[in-house]
């Protein structure tokens, strides 16, 4: 849930934002034609995407490209908030700001796949919490404001050792990667995914994914997922100390009952009794 949400716009557009948000809180972030810096204050969410499946901390950021992307926050206490500072990369606005050329360190630099979790340093906590004196008084904020902020962003960025995550970053806001329904599945198996979500990390709707599901696995999504998702419990089961809800939340079930009602449907036998029966 979205408590309170404050913005900066830039040419209409929202460019800087402060969120507080209370947990549990799923967001479904869509960049079809931007990139996105995500900064988080006092913990990190899940990130789901095509091509990642990682734990952010708190105090620590995340450069986002173009594409589908979740992030999920779990709930830990009662009456829990988690702030976020959020940049979002407009082509248009860097077009502007590197009409010329980019960064000097930026065009030398090779790159393969990038690091896109930015650890947690001083430079940069920095810099988001001089934030707060413009977000206090957004009357003194303007375009020109703006362009600087997002120039130190990437500058900063360049010197804390992200330079392949930013060059990575501008050099995909103009398309979006192909992404394979077989090596997404793979990601997020024990992911707790809904098809509808798995569908949109593959740009797919969602009668076009369970198609080319289809197609790779000789299996309907849901039969598919739920058998492997089982075997993996069985694993753990067998080989860890693990309680039940602890298994069915590691194999990706938001709900141990459910997950032990499924376990016992499909091997005739509970998970308490399959690991007692077996040890």
């Amino acid at each position: 849930m979205i408590l309170e949400r404050h913005t900066f716009e830039y040419q209409d557009k929202v460019l800087i934002e402060k969120v507080k948000i209370g947990t549990p809180f799923m967001y479904e972030a869509i960049f079809q034609n931007r990139g996105c810096f995500i900064y988080f204050k006092e913990k990190g969410p899940k990130l789901y995407s095509a091509m990642e499946n990682i734990q952010i901390n708190g105090q620590e950021a995340v450069l986002l490209n173009c594409g589908n992307h979740f992030l999920e926050l779990l709930k830990e206490s009662e009456n829990e908030q988690v702030e976020v500072i959020i940049f979002h990369l407009i082509p248009e606005m860097l077009k502007k700001l590197y009409i010329k050329e980019l960064p000097k360190i930026l065009v030398k630099h090779n790159t393969s796949k990038p690091s896109q979790v930015v650890a947690s340093n001083d430079i940069i906590t920095k810099f988001i919490d001089s934030l707060e004196f413009y977000f206090q008084n957004p009357s003194l904020v303007n375009n020109d404001l703006l362009e600087l902020k997002i120039k130190e962003l990437i500058l900063l960025l360049i010197q804390s050792k992200n330079v392949a995550s930013v060059l990575e970053l501008i050099n995909n806001l103009y398309s979006t990667k192909a992404v394979q329904v077989k090596e997404i599945i793979k990601l997020h198996l024990h992911s707790n995914l809904t098809l509808e979500e798995l569908a949109k990390l593959c740009h797919l709707s969602l009668s076009s994914f369970k198609r080319e599901f289809k197609k790779e696995f000789n299996d309907s999504p849901t039969n598919y997922i739920i058998s492997k998702k089982l075997e993996k419990a069985k694993e753990l089961l067998l080989m860890t100390d693990l309680s039940i809800s602890e298994i069915a939340y590691e194999v990706g079930f938001n709900d141990p009952q459910y997950f032990t009602r499924i376990f016992k449907k499909r091997g005739g036998i509970s998970p308490s009794s399959f690991r007692n029966k077996t040890t």
